[in-house]
């Protein structure tokens, strides 16, 4: 069973402690929407200042990312590759960092609340699987510590996919 934690430590000591808790939540569960579902959850109660937790999973027969679990308002269904942060991330394979989404060409608005954005791709057997997005309310919400973390949390949750 599943306790949720207070994060009062240092940003590396607390998202150490998710990272921990993300593999032994998932340990032994092969359902790809149970683990995805539970690590959206896990992120969305541990991170402050953020409105919008989730994944985007490639469907390769309908060349798009496509909604997958997720904690927060409803989002946008499908989403380009190259289009938009999420569509960036997946084409580049590269972690994308945005202090201002106002200032991103291309960027997808499914809620006017987001102000920055972190989108981490996910990568299994030298593919990318989809994105992890987080969106938060407020600009410069994310910075390069979040953004080492994050990747973290994403290699560990590519174990479980």
């Amino acid at each position: 069973m599943f306790h949720a934690q207070q994060y009062e430590g240092t940003k590396e000591k607390d998202y150490g402690l998710v990272i921990k808790q993300l593999d032994a939540l998932l340990e032994g569960e092969n359902d790809i929407i149970a683990n995805l579902s539970n690590a959206s959850a896990l992120l969305n109660q541990f991170l402050s200042d953020v409105n919008w937790v989730g994944f985007y999973v490639w469907k390769e027969e309908e060349e798009e990312l496509v909604l997958g679990p997720f904690q927060g308002l409803p989002a946008c269904n499908r989403i380009k590759s190259g289009k938009g942060v999420c569509g960036t991330a997946f084409a580049t394979r590269q972690t994308q960092r945005v202090a201002d989404v106002n200032q991103f060409p291309g960027h997808i608005a499914c809620d006017a609340a987001s102000q920055s954005e972190i989108v981490v791709p996910i990568i299994k057997d030298g593919e990318v699987y989809g994105v992890l997005d987080i969106d938060s309310p407020n600009k410069n919400r994310f910075d390069e510590e979040d953004q080492l973390y994050l990747e973290k949390f994403v290699k560990v949750l590519e174990k479980h996919i």
